[in-house]
């Protein structure tokens, strides 16, 4: 009964790397494990003589090099005995310094101090590499994960543990109180993302799944719909779940019933959930009883309760209720458990800055540090430690000390780049940083340059969700890139683990001739290794699915050296409400605050897009539109380098926030137009749609939409496309009598009413006939998704134009939104969808895709991008379709922020403008002369007909038709 045995995981790996056990009698390191006792990972592999290592902390123990034939890989196994307990521990060699630590911390019963250095790749795709891991580990291994990464701040990966755990539990028999736990997690952390409605459709779910009476759940969900409040700025809120009552702990056990001999159907759950806990691990269940859970959670409610106080104001209140929780949760098990840990850290977080905000500097600092070294001790390399080291700069700058504060930012900053995970958690903490920066004006370029980096850090969470899928989709493909890919990731692990070799025998003091031999062996295979992934990742930078997913963060000397002359990099950079404005060009840089919130932008925006179109009643209307917002929104975001950019024939912008939903070419740049249009509408007969003469920001500019520095020079970077046939038009899908039975709808699912009306094949038949040659256009069943994906002549096109609508919100709000565009329904398997996963797996070769008529860039609004977990506002379409289609092999896509009316044949001259360009013109050009040509006719001159195109990519690219074969 005192065997023990243990398994090895690691955040970067999909399954278990190793296991450890420790048994009461002699086992030879060479020996098969005995039965009961899980295999050590080598029992079947062929193994090389014994040998003996030093490993540090343990001393002299003996060692074994394992190789399994079927796969290649390297496998080591250590062993030791003290006393009466023999030791063993075996896994990847990749994975040699967590072996060696795992064993050291067992052996000596402590927590032992040292590196494991593990290489990943930056294209990590933490969160489905967590779902894929907690496929692979026992129930009670996804829970514990799940946990270890909430509390890591890891948020996204503890969703997918969580998630995970709920289909496990729903598989099993006896399991119901696990399931409402895991759902009850989910949801935590789907609020914790800031997918509030998604978090209370997940606590319906796991309170209907809960046990009746189950006090422990009962409470568990009650601190999770606290939290939630929280997370939405609602102390009373917060407080007002914590005052619900909950059952005793052990109501769901009826005295009465149990007395007479019977056994309710929620007292054998919980049985055999305890039982099945007790058989898994062959002894007594380590974990905490229910009674001590129930102290846990109280404890955390006390906690919750004193931050709500804190958030209201009420500071007495709050110190009162931390330091009780402190002292209540310090009494269980001596206070020496993880969760524990953790609220402790965040109690003294709190504390700390109540008593800053009292005058008590030191105390204020000293428990940031308390905080800090036991995270950091518990969840090292985690977002939670650079979100307590956040919080201490902003303190630090709070109080007068601007620059050890700078200095922590930059840290963290700096940091971040290698901590997944960490963007989302510290977007709202970098606000003083960029405060500070932005109120320095001895420096600016300086300023600059750390504020270009420090933006980087704060990617949208829809990124960082495009991003992951699509890393996934690559690392599981079949062509060459994802064969490259996988390559690149396993030449990582051999670096990593030649590279510890070399420290490791560099390390020693007196070297025998053997090691010094055995060293500089290491060393040329060190060098070789990097060598090749060096030219593995020189192949990959040639396929567009890698370049287009790389997260590299760029320098802001880079982005300057890739400018122009007449070119400008302008980033709208959102941090908490706060707003700044970064403008670089090739030779200057500069921050600047931008005197608008958060919220006043998302208001601006919207009433200048109510001016534009509206839909009332299924219909698009549009009226006069606003040009004194638009006129003010334009000195908000440009008046500080207004007289720059009189000099820029090309701007980059990359937008954030609500300005995901406006082009910026329908800004005013100059009073004289608006007066002038002002005194002539004073008639009663004039045309009040006639706004002819606006100095528009988009008159004689091209215009690049930028999804991020490194998508931008990545997209600049690519060649010309080589296809052979100029366009490929796509749309008017056939419309269904009912969804085919293969298509089978979810509660997620669009309705079928969205097939129900296809966007007329006029401006695709309009192009093809312009550009002839063999263009071509599909519509009807000719149309579908399934088509496509086995269509191989996409790459043969240098045009592809898409006429269909765009799914780029959720079909309700608690759903999770699901980019696609709509194509007829194919044969079995077909779902009438082309969603960005697909897009992204489609082979392409494109100069130019065109989204036209679907609202790719506006119809995802500030709301439905928040329910989608972008709590900034950020636009699916922009981060999912756009960037899958780059992936795919597009070198810029034209995306419409709403439906371009047919009249006065807006559609057919933007489009003819587009396809039609002079030789050597650029896209960007092309479609200013276009919009130009628009605004000058009376009848065409409002936005509503000009204004919905944006290039997304390069717009200095060269114009299709320019390059075409003749």
């Amino acid at each position: 009964m005192f065997d023990r045995a243990y398994t090895l995981t690691c955040r970067d790996a999909a399954g278990p790397v190793g296991t450890l056990i420790a048994v009461r009698h002699a086992l030879p390191i060479d020996a098969s494990p005995e039965p009961g006792i899980p295999a050590a990972a080598g029992a079947t592999r062929v193994c090389g003589a014994v040998g003996r290592v030093e490993i540090d902390a343990l001393g002299d123990a003996q060692a074994i090099i394992c190789r399994d034939p079927a796969s290649g890989l390297d496998y080591r196994r250590y062993g030791l005995t003290r006393g009466d307990t023999s030791y063993r521990v075996e896994g990847l060699s990749a994975y040699d310094a967590a072996l060696r630590l795992a064993l050291a911390s067992v052996v000596l019963d402590r927590t032992v101090d040292g590196e494991i250095k593990v290489a990943t790749t930056e294209l990590t795709d933490s969160a489905a590499f967590a779902r894929l891991q907690a496929g692979l580990l026992d129930p009670r291994g996804v829970r514990g994960e799940g946990y270890l990464r909430n509390n890591g701040n890891s948020f996204a990966e503890s969703a997918a543990f969580f998630e995970v755990l709920a289909e496990k539990a729903r598989g099993e028999k006896g399991e119901q109180a696990a399931i409402a736990e895991a759902l009850a997690n989910e949801g935590l952390q789907q609020s914790n993302l800031g997918n509030f409605d998604a978090a209370a459709r997940l606590f319906r779910e796991s309170e209907r799944a809960a046990l009746e009476g189950d006090g422990v759940a009962q409470r568990l969900l009650r601190n999770y719909r606290a939290l939630d409040q929280l997370n939405q700025r609602s102390p009373v809120g917060a407080a007002a779940e914590l005052a619900k009552p909950v059952d005793p702990v052990n109501a769901v056990f009826d005295a009465g019933a149990l007395a007479a001999g019977e056994i309710s159907y929620s007292l054998a759950e919980a049985i055999n959930r305890e039982s099945s806990a007790t058989r898994q691990m062959g002894a007594a269940d380590p974990s905490l009883t229910r009674a001590e859970k129930a102290e846990v959670l109280d404890g955390q409610a006390e906690a919750i309760a004193a931050t709500a106080a804190h958030v209201a104001g009420r500071m007495d209140e709050a110190v009162k209720g931390f330091k009780h929780a402190r002292q209540r949760l310090s009494l269980i098990r001596n206070g020496a458990v993880g969760s524990i840990v953790w609220l402790n850290a965040e109690i003294d977080i709190e504390l700390a800055k109540i008593a800053a905000a009292s005058g008590h500097i030191a105390e204020g600092k000293a428990g940031f540090d308390r905080a800090i070294g036991a995270l950091d001790a518990a969840y090292p390399a985690s977002p939670s430690v650079l979100l307590a080291k956040a919080r201490k700069a902003a303190f630090l700058l709070a109080v007068g000390e601007k620059e050890p504060a700078r200095a922590m930012f930059a840290a963290v900053v700096d940091a971040s780049a290698s901590i997944p995970d960490s963007g989302t958690t510290l977007r709202d903490l970098l606000t003083p940083y960029f405060g500070l920066l932005a109120g320095e004006g001895s420096d600016p370029a300086a300023s600059a340059t750390a504020a270009f980096a420090a933006a980087q850090v704060l990617e949208r969470p829809g990124v960082a969700q495009t991003q992951a899928i699509l890393a996934r989709q690559l690392a599981e493909g079949n062509d060459d890139a994802a064969a490259l890919f996988r390559l690149s990731l396993v030449r990582s692990r051999d670096i990593a683990r030649a590279e510890g070799e070399v420290a490791r025998l560099g390390s020693l003091g007196t070297a025998t001739s053997s090691e010094t031999a055995e060293l500089a062996g290491q060393q040329e295979t060190l060098a070789a290794l990097r060598r090749e992934q060096t030219e593995i990742l020189a192949k990959l930078a040639a396929y567009p699915r890698y370049t287009a997913l790389a997260p590299k963060r760029v320098t802001l000397a880079e982005m300057q050296a890739a400018l122009k002359p007449g070119e400008a990099y302008y980033k709208l950079v959102v941090v908490g409400q706060d707003l700044y404005g970064l403008y670089a060009t090739s030779g200057s840089a500069r921050l600047f605050t931008v005197p608008l919130t958060r919220g006043n932008l998302a208001r601006e925006v919207q009433k200048i897009r109510n001016s534009i179109v509206t839909v009332e009643n299924g219909k698009a209307v549009n009226r006069p539109f606003d040009l004194d917002r638009s006129r003010a929104l334009y000195k908000a975001l440009f008046g500080p380098v207004a007289t720059d950019l009189g000099a820029v024939r090309h701007l980059v912008f990359e937008p954030d926030a609500a300005m995901l939903q406006l082009p910026p070419a329908v800004l005013v740049t100059e009073d004289a137009g608006i007066t002038a249009y002002k005194a002539r509408t004073v008639d009663i007969d004039a045309d009040a749609f006639d706004f002819t003469g606006i100095a528009w920001f988009g008159r004689g500019r091209a215009i690049s939409i930028a999804v991020s520095p490194r998508a931008f020079l990545d997209l600049r970077a690519l060649a010309p496309s080589s296809a052979p046939r100029p366009y490929l038009g796509l749309g008017n899908n056939a419309v269904p009598q009912q969804r085919p039975v293969t298509a089978v709808a979810d509660s997620c699912d669009w309705p079928l009413a969205v097939w129900q009306r296809p966007v007329k094949p006029d401006e695709l038949l309009f192009a093809a006939k312009t550009l002839g040659g063999t263009s071509v256009v599909k519509t009807g069943t000719s149309f579908t998704d399934n088509g496509l994906l086995a269509d191989p002549s996409l790459d043969k096109y240098r045009v592809l134009h898409f006429a269909t609508h765009g799914l780029v919100s959720a079909p309700r709000k608690d759903c999770p939104a699901r980019p696609a565009l709509v194509t007829s329904f194919g044969a079995k398997d077909s779902d009438g969808l082309l969603t960005f996963r697909e897009i992204f797996d489609l082979k392409l070769d494109a100069d130019l895709v065109i989204l036209s008529a679907c609202d790719t860039a506006g119809m995802a609004t500030v709301a439905a991008s928040r329910e989608a977990g972008v709590t900034t506002g950020g636009n699916y379409a922009l981060d999912g379709l756009v960037r899958a289609f780059t992936g795919a092999g597009a070198r810029a896509v034209i995306a419409s922020h709403w439906p371009v009316p047919d009249d006065y044949n807006a559609t057919r001259r933007l489009i003819g403008g587009l396809i039609a360009g002079k030789p050597g013109q650029s896209v960007g050009d092309a479609l200013a002369s276009a919009e130009t040509a628009l605004m000058d006719d009376p009848q065409t001159s409002h936005p509503f007909y000009w204004a919905a195109f944006v290039v997304v990519g390069d717009a200095a690219k060269p114009a299709v038709a320019a390059a075409l074969p003749r």
